[in-house]
């Protein structure tokens, strides 16, 4: 009796000062990879962000990616850090007005091409940006100030999907293609290739893919690439002349995070016609554990002030469509593999960052807008060139105003104004006043995707109608509206990538509407999910108008303030089985049932010790620590009564309750394999797709 006295006594003590050293994290409105406490946890942005291209110049690093068919184009995002990004500046503010492609005429568009892949160096004092336009060449834009101006040329040849070098020598080689890996040598003054330079420096057979970022460290050149067949990887070759020969290796794979292949639409890709109201869609949803693209796969590595790398990386995410991910790099014989030294290949979700001494969490984006200022907000890109005439910030101050243009659908109307969905979780409100338009106008809360959504207010013959549409099955619903002022709400769980519509004529009471629908990620847009105001006309010709207010973007799960249970106690259980993770009296850790009085006991507890820095050890209700023992193979998970020999483990947040222990003695995950019956290890290289493979946990907060 008195031994359990004092051990009770003993917790109490400890528990106390467990609640006075807890991290304080700041509440986050919006997705921040900063966890306010020394760590990150990936993705960089819930948002989409593809095609990620790196560099550093001085104590700033600047981050380019694809913009595709909107516009402004090619986003640059500006960092200290490497985990809290800021938007910085626009490449250009639309494409070249002459070409239909860019306007949505005459049924031309560049959905799925329009500008793709850049690639951002700084060389000699000067910012320069290379990128593809499909169907219109190489384009440069170069500026002495990373904000602008952009002067804007257009590089003659054949050269696309490119990373460039500028060499010690002040030579310019552009890497390209995919398949042969090319190098092509440019002039001095960007105006084109020099004659008779392109050559195939890896010919295909290689092991080396697309999206090549090249490198000169050290007098060595290293390519990176991405390959997509069968399944998404990180390639590098490396030579110590630049036209080779190279030799190639892989640098990151199976990487998803947990996550598997997105709901991907079938019968509608690149190239092909816009689908019509009608056509009839093929949604695939893939196995569980299935990986495809779902993992990280292209991007760039970058050295930062204190001589460590970075991996910049994007995978393909669901609803959201691609997202950028943040690696340490690990060189091991000299080749820059992503992940830790004892967990090549891998990339830890959550991890420290670079640089510690900012803990104030920033989103790159203020995403919500009541239209007061003169100017969208930088989040806001328009769908292909928009008519400048045709909207306003100024005929009525304080909301955005769309005047109607003939279309017969969503994805053929100018003037959508857009921005990218954001995940996990987010909930998208906006008001209008629908009192201005004419017989044939439709505009509403679009979903720009293929296929298609929306909830708007139509006016057909003179009368106002609530519609929601659903491309995917061709589904309309119409209600008749009486009122000038309406609400309208998009639920989005983009994980799951399913949205739901509602509306409102008050912005208090909410009335569900529609299906659930299934938002799929294809290649006809090549984007995620895209969040669009829109007014267009289906008798073909200018309409009225609509006003848009207060466009709110709220986030619920952005805020992982409390995700990380410190002090508390918790029960384990194993997703793999279900079953809860259990300390045997003879020192190791196994699993036991619910069902079991194992299950009732201390012994199926545990006390999570707050070590700071996103650092935690595990204490079991009955005293005894969790630490590592050997190389963490199976059975080496074990108790211990020694606080000194407790394991220090890096708890990696899957959201939703959900974690994974990362050891930092073994830089792997504690793991039971599923089926075997064997104990804990602490082997587990990550988690499969569908997180059943031993190492995610769901915990439970035991009272």
């Amino acid at each position: 009796m008195k031994t359990k006295f004092i051990i009770l006594l003993v917790l109490f003590s400890f528990n106390n000062v467990l609640v006075e050293s807890k991290s304080d994290f700041p509440k986050q409105k919006s997705w921040s990879a900063d966890n306010g406490n020394g760590t990150y946890t990936n993705p960089l942005f819930y948002d989409e962000f593809s095609d990620p291209d790196i560099i550093r110049v001085g104590k700033d690093y600047y981050l380019a990616g694809t913009t595709m068919h909107c516009v402004p184009g090619i986003v640059i995002l500006h960092s200290t850090d490497l985990v809290n990004w800021k938007f910085c500046s626009y490449c250009f503010n639309r494409f070249d007005d002459n070409s239909p492609d860019f306007n949505l005429r005459n049924g031309k568009n560049v959905y799925g091409q329009g500008i793709w892949a850049p690639c951002i160096r700084y060389n000699k004092g000067k910012f320069y940006v290379f990128s593809n336009i499909n169907g219109h060449g190489l384009q440069v834009y170069i500026a002495d100030n990373i904000k602008g101006p952009w002067i804007h040329k257009h590089i003659n040849g054949n050269i696309y999907d490119l990373s460039i070098l500028f060499d010690d020598d002040g030579k310019i080689y552009a890497i390209h293609k995919y398949g042969n890996v090319t190098c092509t040598q440019l002039k001095s003054d960007l105006s084109g290739p020099i004659e008779g330079t392109e050559k195939i420096i890896i010919p295909e057979g290689n092991a080396m893919g697309e999206g090549h970022h090249i490198y000169k460290i050290n007098g060595m050149y290293y390519i990176i690439s991405a390959d997509y067949s069968p399944m998404g990887r990180m390639q590098c070759a490396r030579s110590k002349n630049i036209y080779g020969p190279y030799e190639t290796c892989v640098i990151s794979e199976r990487e998803s995070f947990g996550y598997s292949a997105s709901w991907t639409t079938g019968n509608v890709g690149l190239g092909s016609l816009i689908p019509e109201d009608g056509f009839k869609f093929v949604q695939n949803k893939p196995s569980e554990n299935t990986l495809f693209s779902s993992t990280i796969h292209q991007g760039g590595i970058v050295q930062a002030e204190d001589g460590k790398w970075w991996g910049i990386s994007m995978q393909d995410f669901n609803a959201v469509g691609r997202t950028t991910c943040l690696s340490p790099i690990t060189w091991v014989d000299g080749w820059p593999y992503f992940g830790l030294e004892k967990n090549l290949g891998r990339s830890p979700r959550t991890w420290f960052k670079p640089n510690s001494s900012i803990n104030i969490p920033t989103a790159p984006y203020d995403r919500s807008d009541d239209f007061s200022s003169k100017d969208l907000k930088p989040v806001w890109q328009w769908n292909h060139n928009p008519d400048d005439q045709k909207w306003s910030l100024t005929e009525k101050r304080g909301v955005l105003r769309l005047h109607t243009m003939a279309a017969r659908q969503l994805l053929l109307a100018k003037n959508s104004l857009t921005q990218r969905a954001i995940g996990p979780v987010s909930i998208v409100t906006v008001k209008m006043d629908v009192s201005k338009l004419k017989d044939g106008d439709n505009s509403g809360l679009g979903i720009i995707n293929a296929p298609s959504a929306l909830l708007g207010v139509i006016k057909q013959k003179s009368k106002l109608f609530l519609r929601w549409y659903d491309q995917s099955h061709n589904k309309e619903i119409k209600k008749d509206l009486n009122d000038k002022l309406i609400w309208l709400r998009l639920w989005g769980n983009y994980d799951e990538s399913k949205v739901q519509y509602s509306y409102s004529l008050d912005n208090k009471s909410w009335t569900n509407i529609g299906d659930t629908i299934i938002t799929s990620y294809q290649l006809k847009t090549f984007q995620g999910v895209r969040y669009a105001l829109y007014a267009y006309n289906t008798i073909l010709k200018d309409g009225g108008y609509v006003d848009f207010d207060d466009f709110i973007v709220e986030e619920p799960l952005a805020d992982r303030s409390g995700n990380i249970p410190y002090g508390k106690t918790i029960r384990l259980f194993n997703l793999s089985d279900g079953n809860p993770m259990y300390a045997m009296s003879h020192g190791m850790v196994y699993s036991t049932w619910i069902s079991s009085n194992d299950y009732k006991g201390d012994r199926s507890k545990f006390i999570v010790i707050d070590k700071g820095n996103g650092v935690i050890n595990l204490q079991c209700a009955d005293g005894r620590y969790v630490y590592v023992a050997g190389a963490g193979l199976s059975g080496d998970l074990r108790l211990t009564a020694d606080r000194d020999k407790a394991e220090d483990f890096m708890w990696q947040d899957m959201l939703r309750g959900q974690c994974m222990l990362l050891s930092l003695k073994t830089q792997r995950y504690v793991c039971k394999h599923p089926s075997d019956g064997s104990p804990y290890s602490v082997d587990c290289q990550g988690p499969d797709a569908n997180r059943r493979n031993g190492c995610v946990f769901k915990y439970e907060i035991v009272e």
